[in-house]
């Protein structure tokens, strides 16, 4: 069965209308702390409210801290409700800040009955936020706080909320609105595309559904697209991919999608891991928990989506997306531990654990990505456990061979709020990947896992400069947070999107 398609829940429109004129359930507004006076936007809600929001802020009912939401029900008939967002102090106000307040408002607004939810730009007045900036920032908390994973519910839960209305002070700000809530849309709606492949479980999100959703994006926002079969494989010698497909009944698919923005210019990728169910293979996992390896393709599934929004946002740069896809499953011809491969580039790799198989994958990925001309590489993928013993559940981790790049990647990771801490690239590391039967050896031990997994993917590609993401730790949760319901998160998704935005001098 096919991944039932996505709709929009919530429909985002620019209008430019005074707040007397707006018909909507609730308005959303958004209130500084520190006894700051309401802003010229606050002050026309709390007409509306006949002085009741600016009664509760001087008495210290509404402080505006960060993240605080209070809701309010006004006297008046014009409005039914009212929530006030609390922005934190005005002056350390930051995109991922607004993000979490507009996520956090909008979810106490939608409650209950509420079809339409009206809003100034949250934000925009007193602080240091660009008005597109912000307006990207409020759409892109507002659908992503949104998110549920329905898709296979006989009976999906039906929400009354349809519309979020941006309100305009006047037609000179409506074009610079409107193009922050086309980059926020863009990159929500691809977050979510990711977070529903991830959530799907394996049985409906294969290698060949992965192969179809990419074709469907390609189609959708003019992208190149080719599928590798086994066939292909074979003759390109991709002996480390094919070796974890062994084992399992369903076909193998490299995707492939390209991007030109910049003909002439120089090709990046983001190559991501798709393991659409990770059993363990021949080393195999214990029970408990294994029903959550369906998560094992959340690298590829942010490639996808980042290929997704990076085809409706258009910017000046080309990027490849390249998804190595199968299962790991154990069978009579499965990889053992012990056997010896041969990698696309001609490298042997002796088997430690077939457990350790994304590495394996993407060896035969990001050095494919060489042969189609890309000079820098970014590799995402839940590859160790080690990562998460290391790390927790607040940072993923990136290794890299290129100070610049890494220098890029944190400068677009700074604007989605996601965290990424560097891990050491030293050739300490190498040493304990390195085989006494083959040229290399795929696992290390426990000791340093995260360094010796994502080093090991480091030996396959060439002269790229290079940067490997472990989100392991990262791409599922079990809390609800902010906009992050409980699941999968898209972790990553956001900021390769913005990397390729700050690459094509677009942010």
């Amino acid at each position: 069965m096919a991944l039932r398609e996505r709709k929009m829940k919530v429909k985002v429109s620019v209008r430019c209308l005074a707040l007397r004129d707006v018909a909507a359930d609730a308005i959303m507004v958004g209130v500084y702390e520190g006894n700051v006076p309401l802003t010229a936007e606050a002050a026309g809600v709390d007409a509306l409210c006949g002085g009741l929001l600016a009664q509760l802020v001087e008495k210290g009912e509404i402080t505006g801290k960060l993240n605080e939401v209070v809701t309010l029900f006004p006297p008046s008939q014009s409005v039914r409700k009212v929530v006030a967002v609390g922005l934190g102090a005005a002056n350390k106000l930051d995109v991922e800040k607004l993000r979490q307040a507009a996520a956090n408002g909008l979810k106490a607004a939608a409650k209950g009955k509420t079809k339409t939810i009206a809003a100034h730009v949250l934000g925009a007045e007193a602080s240091p936020i660009a008005l597109q900036d912000a307006a990207a920032a409020l759409v892109e908390g507002a659908v992503l706080a949104t998110y549920s994973y329905d898709a296979l519910k006989s009976k999906p839960e039906e929400k009354a909320l349809a519309e979020l209305i941006l309100l305009c002070a006047g037609p000179e700000a409506m074009c610079t609105i409107e193009q922050g809530t086309k980059r926020g849309l863009a990159v929500a709606t691809a977050t979510n595309l990711a977070r529903d492949l991830v959530n799907a479980p394996a049985n409906h999100m294969t290698p060949t559904h992965m192969a179809d959703v990419a074709a469907k994006i390609a189609a959708e926002c003019s992208l190149q697209c080719d599928i590798l079969e086994r066939s292909d494989m074979e003759r390109l010698g991709m002996g480390a991919l094919l070796g974890v497909a062994r084992g399992s009944a369903e076909p193998p698919k490299l995707i492939v999608l390209r991007y030109e923005g910049n003909p002439g210019g120089e090709t990046m990728a983001f190559v991501g891991k798709g393991l659409t169910f990770d059993s363990g293979g021949i080393s195999i996992k214990p029970a408990e928990g294994m029903h959550l390896m369906k998560d094992d393709m959340a690298g590829g599934a942010a490639v996808l989506g980042a290929m997704q929004a990076i085809g409706r946002l258009k910017p000046k740069v080309n990027i490849l997306g390249i998804v190595p896809a199968t299962e790991n499953m154990p069978a009579g011809n499965a990889l053992k531990p012990g056997d010896v491969i041969t990698a696309m580039t001609g490298k042997t790799i002796e088997i430690i654990s077939t457990d350790a198989e994304g590495r394996l994958i993407l060896a035969d990925a990001v050095a494919y990505a060489g042969t189609l001309g890309a000079t820098k590489i970014v590799d995402v993928a839940t590859l160790t456990g080690a990562c998460g013993v290391a790390l927790g559940h607040v940072y993923s981790a990136i290794i890299t061979n290129c100070d610049q790049l890494a220098a890029d990647f944190q400068a677009a990771a700074a604007t989605t709020g996601e965290r990424y801490w560097p891990m050491p690239n030293h050739d300490e590391y190498r040493e304990m990947i390195k085989s006494q039967v083959a040229d290399i050896k795929n696992s290390g031990g426990r000791m340093g896992g995260v360094m010796t997994g994502g080093l090991f993917i480091g030996e396959f590609v060439g002269k790229a400069a290079w940067a490997h993401l472990d989100i392991a730790p990262t791409a599922f949760t079990e809390s609800e947070k902010h906009y992050q319901p409980k699941g999968a998160t898209g972790v990553a998704t956001r900021t390769l999107v913005a990397l390729a935005l700050l690459w094509s001098g677009s942010n």
